[in-house]
C-alpha cells in the first residue's frame, strides 16, 4: 500500500461567522495519488488548502506531512517537499515570466546564491512544458489572468517538489489549456491535491475525490463510486445526467437545465 503523504486531522478554521469553513476535516492523501476536494462554491475548498498551505493558521486539528507536523516546518524545509499554485496571484511589484518562474528555485539556495546553469535549465524546461517559453521576457503585471496562472504553475514546477497543491488551477484558463495543464501535471507522476471546480476534469483526472459542503467532508471515493446522479443533485442541487464515456472510459456529466429531467 502506498504510503501516506498528507494526512489532515480534524482540521478547524472559522472566518468568524456563526458555521465553521472547516469543521473537523479529516482525509488523506498518499504517494503518487492525484486526489482532488470537489464541492459547491463556499463548500470550504480553499479554505482547507489555505490552512494546509498556511496562508491561515487552523483553530484545531493537525497537518502531518511525511509524518511530521507541518505547522512546526520551517517554510523552506515544508517548500522543498510541497509546491503551492494558489487562487491570488497578484503581486506588488512587476517581474518578468522568467523571473517569477526562477523564484521556484528559491528553496534550494541559500540567500544570496545566484541562479547557476542547472536553476536556469529547469527554469526554461518549465517554460517550455508551459507554452511560456516565447513570453520570458514579458512583463508579469500585463498578462492575462490566463497567462499569469499558467506562469504560477511553471514556477511550481520549477520548484521540483514532489508534492503539488492546486487550488482550482485552471480556473482562469480556455479548455485547450485546461486539458493540457491536467495532462502535464498528471505526466509529472507526482503527488497531487488540488481543488477543482469542473466535475468532468475531476473524473478525467483524479485517483479520488473527497467532497465537502458546508465545511464538512460529506462524501469520499473514487469518482466512479463519488459523481452519481443522486450525489450531485445532493451536494450541488442540480440535475444531470452521469454515464461512462466510450472513449475515455471516464465518468461524463451532463447538467441538465431547470424543468428538464432525465427520461425514465
Amino acid at each position: 500500500m502506498p504510503e501516506t503523504r498528507l494526512e489532515v486531522k480534524d482540521l478547524c478554521y472559522s472566518y468568524g461567522n456563526a458555521r465553521d469553513a472547516a469543521d473537523h476535516v479529516s482525509f488523506n492523501v498518499k504517494k503518487g495519488q492525484f486526489v482532488g476536494l470537489i464541492g459547491p462554491n463556499g463548500s470550504g475548498k480553499s479554505t482547507v488548502l489555505k490552512n494546509i498551505y498556511r496562508a491561515l493558521k487552523p483553530a484545531g486539528g493537525r497537518i502531518l506531512l511525511d509524518g511530521e507536523d507541518l505547522l512546526k516546518m520551517s517554510y523552506r524545509e515544508s517548500a522543498l517537499k510541497m509546491a503551492v499554485v494558489g487562487q491570488e496571484n497578484e503581486l506588488p511589484f512587476d517581474f518578468t515570466v522568467e523571473e517569477i518562474v526562477a523564484m521556484g528555485r528559491s528553496p534550494h539556495k541559500k540567500l544570496f546564491d545566484a541562479d547557476n546553469a542547472n536553476d536556469k535549465q529547469i527554469v526554461h524546461h518549465a517554460l517550455e512544458h508551459l507554452g511560456m517559453a516565447d513570453m520570458a521576457n514579458r512583463s508579469y503585471l500585463n498578462l492575462s489572468g490566463g497567462e499569469k496562472q499558467r506562469t504560477i504553475i511553471a514556477r511550481a514546477v520549477a520548484q521540483e517538489s514532489d508534492f503539488l497543491i492546486l487550488d482550482e488551477p485552471t480556473n482562469h484558463l480556455d479548455i485547450s489549456f485546461q486539458i493540457q495543464i491536467f495532462d502535464l501535471i498528471k505526466r509529472l507522476n507526482t503527488t497531487v491535491l488540488s481543488a477543482i471546480h469542473d466535475l468532468n476534469m475531476a473524473a478525467l483526472y483524479c485517483d479520488y475525490v473527497y467532497v465537502l459542503k458546508n465545511g464538512r467532508i460529506v462524501l469520499e471515493g473514487t469518482p466512479d463510486d463519488v459523481l452519481t446522479v443522486e450525489n450531485i443533485s445532493n451536494v450541488y442541487g442540480v440535475d444531470c445526467c452521469v454515464s461512462r464515456h466510450p472513449v475515455t472510459d471516464k465518468m461524463s456529466i451532463t447538467f441538465l437545465p431547470a424543468g428538464i429531467k432525465t427520461k425514465e
